[in-house]
């Protein structure tokens, strides 16, 4: 019997969230959104076509700031767990990550006349700090579901009203930033990212009040009494079998989803030949995330997040290849190809993150409570994704021969190029997500009971 099935009585009596704290917890989503897809869609484009930076290195850049969050995040896992067994919530951390709007503005606000390597640092530092005070609000945000008492399908539905404002950040940002630098230069950079800042702040506020109000209305599991080492919890996480099943199909799947936000714009502009249409693709790409929530909901319910999620992985891999032909498919066949790619995406997300608590709860019945750990390393498994994504498909336009350009010039790219480009959107990420869905295999999540 599925846990699905085992829960369902347990669901009926524990708390349930109201409508409007869910709401007021999910706006921060909106803000989490755009600092995913903003530089993971637009970074790579912006170094190697407007500051010169080649290929390689800018892929490098983009990564090795992933590499110290793979350390930071279970570290501030840890001590969010100890915040919460001092204080009785982990409200403190959060309210470091409000700086995390500084640091998005620096980065797209390169001085005038640094280009190549010098472009190179300035971004990756930036970059670097940005990921540090955004997982100072991720982590304890992302660990609020498995902080509340509440059951297997009501933990789904908490992610459900997440990916809702999730995927509103993704569109808004994902359509509005790529308009607003349409032109190139620098200063359309820094002035989009100016403008998105007030939006990101504000998400992180209304956030922080919906935190308070879940963990007043449903309850806060402590975590445990003695304090543990932040390799303790990090090897403990790694021991859960489940846990780490669905962990290493995660990162695959994240490695495959940011691999598409990098490449999007260069599908557009070299294959589609219109980069104007990367708003539009992006656009079919989210528009029925917003909406599809409630159909993986009826999923959930009637199969069990395990098969949703394998689902969606499946969908999206038939979705990449059909790609592959390009622009002889015509742009209203690519964009509904887009479509059902975006509706597995609300999935991708919807079920891996409800299964986190999932994990955490079973662990919880071997006597182990460590939400903060678990979502520590789970976000550092995030962000690598986001890191290695961008890093793969840089890789492979590095070995086709890809050129690099600076604002106002242009390089007509070789055949092998192209081809690289093309197989890096298509073949690539569609390779990735079959990784994922082995590892997803393993996961028994769905066979046992949670709490």
């Amino acid at each position: 019997m599925s846990a699905a099935s085992q829960t369902a009585g347990r669901d009926e009596v524990s708390p349930r969230a109201r409508a409007g704290d869910l709401s007021l917890y999910a706006a921060g989503s909106i803000g989490m959104g755009m600092w995913v897809t903003v530089p993971g869609l637009l970074l790579l484009y912006f170094l190697t076509q407007t500051l010169g930076v080649p290929a390689f290195l800018a892929g490098l850049t983009l990564l090795l700031p992933k590499v110290i969050d793979v350390v930071v995040h279970p570290l501030l896992g840890t001590l969010s767990d100890r915040q919460a067994r001092r204080r009785r919530h982990r409200r403190g951390m959060l309210r470091g990550g409000l700086l995390l709007a500084v640091a998005w503005i620096a980065m797209f606000s390169i001085p005038a006349g640094v280009s190549g390597t010098s472009a190179a640092l300035w971004v990756g530092c930036f970059y670097i700090a940005g990921n540090l005070l955004f997982a100072c609000f991720q982590v304890p945000y992302l660990t609020t579901p498995s902080d509340l008492r509440i059951g297997y399908h009501e933990r789904t539905r908490v992610f459900a009203f997440r990916m809702f404002f999730l995927t509103l950040g993704l569109l808004g940002a994902g359509v509005a930033a790529p308009a607003l630098v349409a032109s190139g230069g620098h200063r359309a950079y820094a002035r989009m990212a100016l403008l998105l800042a007030g939006v990101l702040v504000v998400s992180q506020l209304v956030a922080l009040a919906g935190v308070r109000r879940l963990t007043d209305t449903c309850g806060f599991q402590v975590p445990d009494e003695r304090a543990h080492s932040a390799l303790d919890d990090v090897l403990t996480a790694w021991r859960d079998r489940d846990f780490r099943a669905l962990l290493l199909s995660y990162l695959f799947t994240g490695t495959t989803t940011h691999l598409f936000l990098a490449a999007l714009p260069f599908y557009t502009q070299y294959v589609l030949h219109d980069r104007g249409l990367t708003a539009v693709v992006m656009g079919g790409f989210l528009v029925p995330a917003t909406v599809s929530g409630p159909g993986w909901l009826w999923v959930s319910r009637r199969i069990g997040k395990q098969r949703g999620l394998l689902l969606s992985q499946g969908v999206f891999v038939a979705g990449s290849l059909a790609l592959l032909p390009g622009e002889r498919l015509g742009v209203a066949v690519i964009v509904a190809v887009v479509v059902a790619m975006g509706a597995a995406f609300t999935g991708l997300q919807l079920f891996a993150f409800s299964m986190l608590p999932d994990a955490v709860a079973s662990a919880e019945t071997r006597g182990s409570a460590r939400a903060g750990a678990y979502t520590g390393v789970w976000t550092a498994t995030e962000a690598t994704g986001t890191a290695i994504g961008p890093y793969v498909y840089s890789a492979v336009l590095a070995v086709g021969g890809f050129v690099s350009t600076t604002e106002g010039h242009t390089v007509a790219q070789s055949h092998s190029a192209l081809v690289a480009l093309l197989l890096g959107f298509t073949v690539v990420p569609a390779l990735l997500m079959t990784v994922a869905v082995a590892f997803q295999r393993r996961c028994t999540l769905d066979h046992v009971a949670a709490p």
